[in-house]
């Protein structure tokens, strides 16, 4: 890999366009890009349940204006008082927030970002161990989210059921299936 031009944008620092309360977007040389303001991470939880149920959450989505099908997922560190919240512990926190599902431990499966060329965001992938139900789930006061159970043996049909019923199906869906049909690797320790 060749070493960047010392004008390059890798060496060039960032001007802020705008500045939201959740958002800001920047700019380096000719390239905008979005970055989240007031988090330290992003996860995304693969759960499935003991009787083979993969757990999904479907809410809309205002900048798509549909209603999507997602993995459950959420920020790190966007709690005041919790900004230095471990990834893992805000995946526990998302899953119980969102699907009403406890998880006993969670295990790292990898990282990447969702769209390089639009934002910083770099999500990081978890598997749910030991899940427990302990309450509706839902979201927050500020979410709508609708849980489903899926089993995996009829995951293809529902999606197709719920793409006619006008929803989009976000990628990490599959990205998270890769793992699920994908051998383990040696157990976190």
């Amino acid at each position: 890999m060749k070493n960047p031009s010392p004008d390059s944008p890798e060496n060039a620092e960032s001007q802020t366009l705008f500045q939201g309360h959740f958002l800001q977007v920047k700019k380096i040389g000719h390239w905008e890009y979005v970055e989240r303001s007031k988090t330290s991470g992003i996860v995304a939880i693969l759960a499935v349940t003991e009787r083979r149920e993969l757990i999904l959450v479907e809410q809309f989505r205002v900048p798509v204006n549909q209603r999507v099908i997602e993995i459950p997922a959420g920020l790190a560190g966007d709690i005041e008082g919790e900004e230095n919240e471990a990834l893992a512990e805000a995946a526990k926190r998302e899953l119980v927030e969102e699907t009403g599902y406890a998880a006993e431990r969670m295990e790292y499966l990898t990282e990447g970002p969702p769209s390089a060329g639009l934002s910083t965001e770099v999500i990081t992938f978890f598997r749910a161990h030991g899940l427990k139900k302990i309450s509706a789930g839902g979201g927050d006061g500020s979410e709508d989210i609708q849980v489903h159970l899926v089993p995996l043996a009829q995951l293809d049909a529902w999606i197709e059921t719920k793409r006619k019923e006008g929803c989009l199906v976000d990628y990490k869906v599959y990205a998270a299936l890769y793992f699920e049909i994908t051998p383990p690797k040696a157990p976190n320790l």
